[in-house]
């Protein structure tokens, strides 16, 4: 593995910034993984918060992560995570789960509640769980079809002490 580029992870704010989440996401689950461009922007887009990981001091975007809170269940979802082919082995999928779950940690506690847990759910691509499963997330039922692509609920509960 070559030396890790300088990097950040951001918080997208602008348009600009929420269009090269689009793009990196488009790049790597339409170009690269085949699923149909029309799935790719959804109902969350608009009200999910999008985590741009970048390098610096260019602001090349290269990473993606999604998040947000489902207000009829209360829990939070992971989703859209996305790193370029050329950058996965620095690891960058890994530092924006973790953003995302700090995040959760501070948008639970920003809403009231300061003790126990909060549950974090993804639908995860099956040849991927176990990169889920080292952060903690455990399967839920049965594998399903999303977009086409077999896909298994994986869920996460993060305290909050």
């Amino acid at each position: 593995m070559s030396e890790r580029p300088a990097h950040e992870i951001v918080i997208a704010s602008n348009e600009a910034e929420i269009q090269q989440c689009y793009q990196l996401r488009i790049d790597v689950f339409t170009h690269e993984q085949g699923f149909p461009i029309e799935t790719e922007i959804d109902y969350l887009d608009p009200v999910a918060t999008h985590f741009l990981l970048r390098l610096t001091p260019f602001l090349l975007p290269v990473g993606v992560i999604r998040g947000s809170k489902s207000r009829e269940t209360g829990y939070y979802k992971l989703s859209r995570l996305a790193v370029l082919k050329d950058y996965r082995q620095f690891r960058f999928g890994r530092e924006l789960v973790e953003a995302l779950h700090k995040w959760v940690q501070a948008d639970a506690r920003k809403s009231g509640q300061t003790a126990g847990s909060v549950k974090v759910v993804c639908h995860s691509q099956i040849p991927v769980k176990g990169f889920y499963t080292k952060f903690g997330y455990i399967p839920e039922g049965e594998e399903f079809d999303e977009d086409g692509d077999p896909h298994q609920k994986m869920v996460l509960e993060i305290s909050l002490e």
